[in-house]
């Protein structure tokens, strides 16, 4: 059964009882369903991550408290959810949330720029594993602490919790766009303390231009200002603006429709609160400053197949950081692969996990 475990939310323990005469309407209203109670599990219920969106878009709207979405992992009950609502500060994510339950070394997942670990909903439901997954979380989301502006640091900050559960290798880490360069720098730190990878899977990651070749910058800049001139076009004001301003926001226009003619807008799990906006921008300055170096092992990478504001040629790009370096193409864009084609990148990672593992 795929089920969010509140591992780790730091929350105070109160009544919370009116609040939950409050939220259950509004719990009925978006998963559709009548007569639920204040212990019964948001997913247990079908609630999805975008349900979970909505949820929390109403509850902003009838509270005024705005709350990541990702709060939902840490409290899947309304009972849960309203003694949060009555605390004054935001709850304190934990940079492990366990996504499925299982046996064996567990499968670590990293999500990207702006993301959270919401993004691998779709993603883990349709993985064919029997090891337990846990989804990263990174520090600063929920507006309590200080965002890391550095991958260095945010790698360590993993570290330290996936030592806690996992003491020793072999390790599994699967990481999507910026998430990929963080485990990849784990897995380095890993290896350089003499443990093991089983595996280590990159999912359209990719530098930050500055560090391509130059011919690969200028090809990669030439298609760029045709596309952006493209895109800037299509966006309403306010988003145009923050398209030109904030180059972090950028990479949440870059997907297209079924025809690859049209942007999409910004991702359902995107979230819109104070504090994801700053960790953004902090993951974005960490993505410019970050250097690959040579990975002594193998890394396993997934491109999409449209190709969007990223290079096209990925074995250019990362053949000679790894020892062994193997690419595969699934259907979709850079946010699609993992928002809409979920099915065949889930096939893929589960193949790489089932070989590990044998």
């Amino acid at each position: 059964m795929f089920k969010i475990q509140p591992r780790g939310c730091r929350v105070m323990h109160k009544s919370g009882s009116s609040l939950a005469e409050v939220l259950t309407p509004i719990w009925e209203r978006v998963l559709l369903r009548p007569g639920i109670r204040v212990d019964d599990n948001f997913f247990d219920l079908g609630g999805d991550s975008l349900l979970a969106v909505q949820l929390f878009s109403e509850i902003a709207r009838v509270s005024g408290r705005e709350l990541a979405p990702v709060t939902i992992y840490c409290a899947p009950t309304i009972a849960a959810l309203a003694e949060i609502l009555e605390e004054p500060s935001a709850p304190r994510f934990p940079p492990l949330l366990q996504l499925k339950e299982g046996v064996g070394a567990p499968l670590f997942l990293a999500h990207g720029l702006g993301g959270t670990a919401m993004d691998f909903f779709q993603l883990v439901k349709h993985l064919q594993t029997q090891r337990p997954i846990y989804g990263m979380q990174a520090k600063g989301t929920d507006g309590v602490d200080e965002p890391f502006d550095r991958i260095e640091d945010l790698a360590q900050f993993y570290l330290h919790a996936i030592k806690g559960l996992q003491p020793h290798g072999p390790y599994f880490l699967v990481g999507y766009s910026l998430g990929g360069l963080v485990m990849l720098e784990m897995a380095q730190r890993l290896i350089e303390n003499g443990e093991k990878i089983a595996l280590l899977a990159m999912l359209e990651s990719y530098p930050h231009p500055r560090f391509l070749s130059l011919r690969q910058r200028v090809r990669l800049g030439s298609r760029l200002a045709n596309q952006r001139a493209s895109t800037f076009g299509k966006l309403p004001l306010r988003d145009a603006l923050s398209y030109i301003i904030r180059p972090s926001a950028r990479r949440l226009y870059v997907s297209r429709d079924n025809n690859g003619s049209a942007p999409s807008q910004i991702p359902a799990g995107a979230a819109h609160t104070p504090a994801m906006h700053r960790a953004r921008e902090h993951a974005y300055r960490a993505l410019t400053r970050y250097r690959p170096h040579f990975y002594n092992g193998t890394i396993k990478f997934v491109r999409a197949e449209v190709v969007t504001d990223y290079p096209d040629d990925s074995q250019a790009v990362w053949s000679h950081l790894a020892a062994k370096f193997n690419v595969e193409t699934v259907p979709g864009d850079h946010l699609g692969i993992l928002g809409v084609h979920f099915e065949n990148l889930a096939s893929v990672v589960s193949r790489y996990v089932n070989e590990a593992s044998s």
